[in-house]
């Protein structure tokens, strides 16, 4: 069959001038613009001030900037409000670009990010998921940086519970790792660490945050702007095709699992061209032959464009004719706003065209010049010699701000309930190991290569080749001639941030701070991924109020830095939506990678201490989840306490004084303890007698408050009591093959290791 080129107006104007209401949002749906009435309002007045209609391009264009997940409508105000002035002054960039950047040392950045790509992954997860990972990659690339490591974050509902329209939870939950782990692998980027969450919240609404942390030398820094007219724009990578078309737009609102339409919002990825470009964009950085660069994410070249001549004052000249296309039928507006994936947008000289021609030759990457960077704040885009969009940046790019109305919690409801004492506490040991929530997460991460390159000096497992436990945070060395390394984390407790958003995002903060202590590195810098309900529903916008809240009074207090971040809002569907869920990633630093400390207990006869102050709190605790308790009061942590700890544990990590260190979150203290025998199979006998003003239960099972596990060799003690004083206190010791734990003269778990680990590893058996 012949196929025959349809014949469309290229500049078709969309006649919105002295349009009624109905008919403005009848124009916003039938072009899946996104856009409320108060904002087609505002169309419909700008283009009656310049006396025309606006092209079908201009609609789609203003669409795209003025989505939630490209203007941040929503969430700017109060991300002004709470986030400035937090700085710190090895910062050399943060919240201004695609990326942080962050001084490692005299003549190296680190570069990170953290990005959602949940709406995605909830219509097609191996797409969604493998699609946000490539992104994150090129964020941290685009700023100059060598991606070094991976991490991700992922929400998962109930195994076995209700379809995601067509999608059962163990398909969702098998394909968005798949998609996680076939990216990363194939580019040979290491994922070395993140989280694992389940939870009937997200049974429809899947989150996917993933994140990347890269390595620059200073001087090669390239910033997502274009300060300099008479540069070329070069759109380099995959071709540009129909995948991805409204994706911001269709991220930007309520999930509808069941709207076929939402496929084609979902990209295509293709690691087979990225891992090439990666190498193309180094070569180009170091030989300095590009000033400004962004990659193509949410709005693709409609955002890209316009951010960068925005924020570098300047304007810009597009042909969208030269645009490599996987498809020559698109339409102008098609192209413009395509999502397409693996590519990336260089502002360069022209006199360096011809080496930059060499250099994406050499590693058989397409390539084309698509316009220019023209003087004065405005955007031209010419196809096939017609100009189809002629707007000024500052309209095009400033979106509506909304300080949208929210209701807090009432703190004054706030209860404290608790389970009856279990009648063996082996069998309630049990439980929790086997839980989904606290289980091994082997079954996911082992699909994840995480030593490819050979920088990761402390794996997201520890341990003996045959017998391994998880890490609280892992440790990358990324530098060849350099023994510094990066630690890294990443993670949330969206039940406690469910019942308390204010408290839990504090617990959430401490807990990512206490994984990087508890591996002998200095907690850094942070990147937040925000991910919560409907913006218009005054309760998820005081949940999400009440976190940032949180997140700004934490940074001030341990004089931490915010550099980059993220918001994902409209995670709602079927009526439901999601917990807050503030995912937390954050970097610290160790001086010696070889000084690092590790979770297992490595040696029989070495003495178990327990550091800070006792809490016994189970509130949104895994036991009292499993005994269907549900007291909604989270203690606020203490934070002079954390800061003492940590100078404590920097000071005894650089000293030597830990044989292993682990801190306790989810599942408590005897979770933690647990763990850390799992490393080598090395028992332990521990005594809770001291531990006052609790129960057995409590003693066992609370997850809250700053604290620690440590054994220390017998010859260090006096040197590690002398150091810790009354913040540490002695519990027990190594040894054996069983975990034995005595209470008030009673002996209320005595169970073998082996035993308990089979029941660990049992979790997710049935889930991926």
């Amino acid at each position: 069959m012949t196929k025959v080129k349809r014949s469309i107006p290229v500049n078709r104007r969309i006649k919105i001038i002295g349009r009624s209401p109905k008919d403005l949002m009848g124009i916003s749906d039938s072009l899946s613009l996104g856009l409320n009435l108060d904002e087609m309002t505002q169309l419909r007045e700008y283009f009656s001030s310049i006396g025309r209609d606006p092209s079908e391009i201009e609609l789609q264009a203003m669409g795209q900037a003025w989505s939630e997940h490209c203007c941040y409508k929503s969430s700017k105000f109060y991300l002004k409000k709470y986030f400035s002035g937090i700085k710190r002054d090895y910062v050399r960039l943060a919240m201004e670009d695609d990326a942080g950047v962050v001084d490692f040392d005299s003549d190296h950045v680190y570069v990170l990010k953290m990005e959602s790509h949940n709406h995605p992954s909830a219509v097609e997860p191996y797409g969604g998921a493998a699609t946000g990972v490539g992104g994150i990659i090129r964020d941290v690339l685009c700023m100059g940086a060598q991606p070094v490591a991976l991490l991700d974050s992922l929400y998962f509902g109930i195994p076995g519970g209700p379809q995601n329209g067509p999608l059962s939870q163990k398909f969702i939950t098998g394909r968005i790792v798949a998609g996680v782990r076939d990216y990363g692998n194939r580019l040979g980027i290491p994922n070395v660490s993140g989280s694992v969450y389940f939870n009937e919240c997200y049974n429809h609404n899947p989150l996917v945050n993933a994140g990347c942390v890269g390595i620059a030398r200073r001087d090669d820094i390239v910033r997502s702007r274009i300060s300099k007219t008479g540069d070329i724009l070069i759109l380099a990578g995959g071709r540009t095709g129909r995948d991805g078309i409204h994706g911001v737009n269709f991220a930007s609102k309520d999930l509808d699992i069941q709207r076929n339409e939402n496929i084609r919002s979902v990209q295509l990825g293709n690691p087979i061209i990225e891992e090439p470009l990666i190498h193309a964009i180094l070569d180009i950085v170091e030989e300095k032959l590009v000033d400004g660069m962004k990659d193509l994410g949410g709005g693709g070249l409609s955002s890209s464009v316009g951010e960068m001549c925005f924020s570098g004052g300047t304007g810009a000249e597009v042909l969208l004719d030269k645009v490599l296309l996987k498809d020559e039928s698109m339409e102008p507006w098609e192209i413009w706003i395509s999502e397409s994936q693996e590519r990336m947008l260089l502002a360069v000289d022209s006199k360096n065209l011809q080496r930059i021609s060499e250099i994406f030759n050499s590693w058989d990457i397409e390539f084309s010049v698509i316009g220019k960077v023209i003087q004065g704040q405005v955007m031209n885009i010419y196809y096939k010699g017609e100009l189809i969009l002629d707007l000024p940046l500052s309209f095009l790019t400033s979106g509506p701000v909304y300080c949208r109305h929210y209701t807090m919690r009432e703190r004054n409801e706030a209860t404290v309930e608790y389970p009856p004492e279990p009648s063996d506490y082996n069998s309630a040991l049990r439980d929790v190991l086997s839980s989904i929530q606290v289980g091994s997460r082997w079954p996911v991460v082992r699909q994840y290569d995480f030593t490819v390159r050979g920088s990761t000096v402390v794996k997201p497992f520890s341990g003996t080749s045959t017998e391994q436990t998880h890490s609280d945070a892992t440790i990358i060395k990324p530098l060849e001639n350099s023994m510094k390394g990066l630690s890294l984390t990443s993670g949330s407790n969206p039940l406690l941030c469910h019942l308390d958003p204010y408290a839990g995002t504090l617990n959430v903060l401490c807990e990512a701070y206490r994984n990087i202590l508890a591996t002998g590195s200095m907690p850094h810098s942070i990147v937040d991924c925000l991910n919560f309900g409907n913006p218009e529903n005054s309760h998820a916008m005081g949940d999400f109020v009440e976190s940032v809240e949180a997140i700004s009074y934490f940074c001030r207090k341990m004089e931490l830095p915010v550099v980059s971040g993220n918001v994902s809002l409209y995670n709602d569907s079927g009526g439901s939506t999601i917990f807050p869920t503030p995912t937390i990633m954050m970097v610290g630093l160790i001086p010696d990678v070889s000084k690092a400390v590790k979770t297992p207990f490595r040696n029989k006869g070495d003495s178990i201490y327990l550091i800070g102050k006792d809490e016994f709190n189970i509130n949104g605790s895994v036991y009292s989840q499993l005994r269907g308790v549900s007291g909604t009061a989270v203690p606020i942590p203490d934070l002079q306490e954390l800061s003492e700890i940590s100078i404590l544990v920097m000071k005894g990590a650089e000293d030597g004084l830990f044989e292993s260190l682990h801190d306790i979150s989810e599942g408590g203290f005897i979770t933690a303890i647990c763990e850390m025998a799992f490393g080598n199979m090395i028992g332990f006998s521990v005594d809770l007698s001291e531990m006052k003003h609790g129960r057995t239960a409590f003693k066992l099972f609370s997850e809250m408050g700053n604290r620690f596990i440590a054994a220390v060799r017998p010859e260090n003690e006096e040197k590690f009591t002398k150091l810790f004083g009354k913040i540490a206190r002695k519990i027990g010791i190594t040894g054996g093959k069983r975990a034995v734990v005595h209470d008030l003269a009673m002996t209320v778990i005595d169970l073998d290791i082996e035993d308990l680990k089979m029941s660990w590893n049992s979790a997710l058996k049935d889930v991926i």
